[in-house]
């Protein structure tokens, strides 16, 4: 009897092992469910209770049960226990024995359809934050004027002296120097006028302040002639630029491009004739689109959907202008295409 017993207790072990035990040595219930999936907590000896009439005749369990926590490779949270017949009689096995495959939970990873929004790279936007950009009718026409220099040359660069007529002492030493630029005109409301673009040339220090003043040319961007106007240096501000979608439908279009050229890409700074009193904030990303048309067979012109070709992001926002910065660009992006929501 004795010989018996462990016999059993050897062929309930070997259950968990990928083998199975017969109905003759170990006693099916009759309310046995057909199938148990394993949880974490449980134990050998609850879910034999599950299975067998008397599981308490193998006091061996115990000692399998705490095998299973030295050597977790024979049974899992998730391994689904079962009762098969076979010609033999009844006996419990692992469903898929040896070969059954454990999932556990574990981080997976997969590429998604949509790219990430880049950061904003401070550095390519840094030097306009502290411009004006685009200013009101005429306000550069009372800023204070360069008159030119004492050897009277024509260009004026980074390193030359120059005279400043009308300039305030109270304003600090260090200025901007602008030019009028381009007028900015919304094409989506009868061209009326939103601002006039000032151009950014440079930045000048003022050496000695009277009637007619010297200051030196400490950075230019371009070249710097007689008659161009400066402002007052305000501090740069580098806010931390948080990308994300505006929450209402946006449809702007662009209308400049920083710089002068035609042809838009990435890294390049874009108008657009949305601001402030359209809801548009720094950190908004709006997808660039482009209109396309073709020409059918019978002459005539066929305006296609819109192809989105870019991101942009807000980060300067006037009342009726704001300027954004192209991110990302699958083909050249020109003046009048439009910039959605996301």
């Amino acid at each position: 009897m004795r010989t018996l017993t462990i016999i059993s207790a050897i062929l309930f072990i070997g259950l968990f092992s990928g083998l199975s035990l017969a109905a003759g040595e170990v006693w099916i219930r009759d309310d046995a469910p057909d199938h148990y999936q394993v949880i974490p907590g449980d134990t050998l000896w609850g879910i034999a209770s599950r299975f067998l009439r008397e599981p308490w005749r193998w006091p061996e369990i115990w000692q399998m049960n705490r095998e299973q926590i030295r050597n977790p490779h024979r049974i899992y949270p998730g391994d689904v226990i079962v009762i098969e017949n076979t010609p033999y009689g009844k006996r419990l096995k692992l469903a898929g024995g040896k070969g059954a495959v454990r999932l556990s939970p574990r981080i997976r990873t997969e590429a998604s359809a949509m790219q990430a929004i880049p950061g904003i790279p401070a550095e390519k936007i840094a030097p306009f934050l502290d411009q004006p950009l685009v200013v009101e009718k005429n306000q550069l026409d009372k800023a204070p004027v360069i008159l030119g220099a004492s050897d009277d040359r024509v260009i004026l660069s980074t390193g030359n002296k120059v005279y400043v007529n009308n300039l305030p002492a109270d304003q600090g030493r260090d200025w901007q120097v602008f030019r009028s630029g381009k007028v900015l005109i919304d094409p989506d409301h009868a061209n009326r006028i939103l601002g006039y673009e000032a151009v950014y040339l440079g930045t000048v220090e003022v050496t000695d302040f009277a009637v007619i003043s010297t200051a030196k040319i400490t950075r230019s961007v371009q070249e710097i002639l007689k008659g161009d106007r400066l402002l007052p240096l305000s501090a740069a501000k580098i806010e931390d630029y948080l990308p994300h979608a505006p929450d209402f439908p946006v449809t702007a279009r662009i209308i400049s491009v920083y710089g002068g050229v035609h042809e838009i890409g990435e890294n390049m700074i874009v108008a657009l004739n949305q601001g402030k009193n359209d809801g548009i904030e720094p950190g908004h990303i709006l997808a660039v689109y482009h209109e396309h048309s073709i020409r059918s067979h019978e002459g005539k012109s066929i305006s296609l959907p819109d192809e989105r070709i870019g991101l942009a992001m807000v980060f300067r926002v006037f009342d009726t202008v704001s300027y954004a910065l192209i991110m990302q660009s699958t083909q050249t992006i020109k003046v009048m295409d439009e910039l959605k929501t996301p």
